[in-house]
Order: structure tokens, then sequence, then C-alpha cells
């Protein structure tokens, strides 16, 4: 008899984490505390990123549909944003206006508001990081789209805060609770 169990290790963690963490980075750049930088470059290729896309292909092979969209996609946004900005210090495109990055980030905000109807069948932590993520992704297409004001930049930069730490919570509480066996953090069930 073919025993075809799934014995591999949950990937959600590696996905969330890798988002949040890149996340409340951007954002403590939105929000204010410092400039764009090499450390925000890298944690996007590196951890918010490859290790996103990757969760993605360890969730494809457990026939996880969601998470395979979400981490991948995910994964190829963070890709993209700092593509785009390597591209044009590179001297290989010119640099996208404002309109055209309000047009890119309205794009994912409807893409992230049909994906956080789908965490209505999950837990309430997932539907907190999609929700908040929604709305960061409308927040920053408004502010390009309108050269919208520092103190707005600033608001949006913790609301993504707010975000990515939500992606850091819901990832920790699924290491923690499997490697206890109990519920050290809770995620909160849908009904």
């Amino acid at each position: 008899m073919n025993d075809t169990r799934d014995t591999t290790g949950n990937p959600a963690p590696l996905g969330l984490l890798g988002f949040g963490l890149t996340t409340v980075l951007l954002n403590l750049h939105n929000a204010g505390f410092f400039e764009l930088n090499a450390m925000i470059l890298a944690m996007g290729i590196c951890y918010g990123g490859i290790a996103q896309v990757i969760a993605g292909i360890m969730e494809w092979k457990k026939g996880n549909t969601f998470a395979t969209t979400a981490f991948i996609s995910y994964g190829l946004f963070w890709l993209s944003l700092v593509a785009m900005i390597l591209m044009t210090k590179l001297g290989w495109a010119t640099a996208s206006n404002d309109k055209a990055m309000a047009a890119y980030l309205f794009m994912w905000g409807l893409f992230t508001l049909v994906m956080f109807i789908g965490t209505l069948r999950l837990h309430v932590a997932g539907q907190i990081v999609f929700g908040s993520l929604t709305i960061l992704f409308f927040l920053l297409a408004y502010s390009d789209y309108a050269n919208a004001s520092s103190g707005f930049k600033h608001f949006t930069g913790w609301e993504g805060i707010f975000c990515g730490f939500s992606a850091i919570y819901t990832g920790l509480a699924q290491v923690l609770n499997e490697l206890y066996g109990k519920v050290i953090l809770p995620l909160g069930s849908v009904k």
C-alpha cells in the first residue's frame, strides 16, 4: 500500500513573515523614519520576493490554490517594485511617474480586495492581513495619484506598519501553535 500522506511542513509562516517584515520596513520609510535604502531593496528581493515565491511553490505542492496565488503574486510584487527602482537607477527605463505608480498600486489593490474575499473562509487574522493590505494599496495609489501631502504619506506608512505586523503575528502564531500543539497566539476561527 502506498502512503500518500503530506508530511511536509507548513510554508505559510515563511510567506507571511517574508511579506510582513518587508512591509514593516518599507512602511517605516513611508512613515518618514528613514530614506529608501539598500536594506529595503535587499529585503524586497530576498525575503519579500524570493522567500514568498518559494513559499508559494511549496503551497502549490500542497494543493493550496489561495496561498499559492497569494505568496507567488506578492513575492513578484516585491520583485517588480525593486526592479522598477533599480531599472530607473541603472538607466534601463524611464522612472514611473505618479499616475503610472497610482495605476500599478490600484491594480494591486483590486487584486488584494478579491483575495480578501477569499479570507472570509479562513481565520480572522488572515482577514486582518488582507483587509489592511487592501486599504494600504488604495491609500498608496491615492497618495501617488493626488500627489498627497507628506502627512498623508506618513499616515499611509503607519497603516502599512500595522498591516506588516498583522502578517508577522499571523506567521508567528502558526509557528508557535504548531510547535506547542495548542493555541499560543489565536488566529480567530471563522464560524
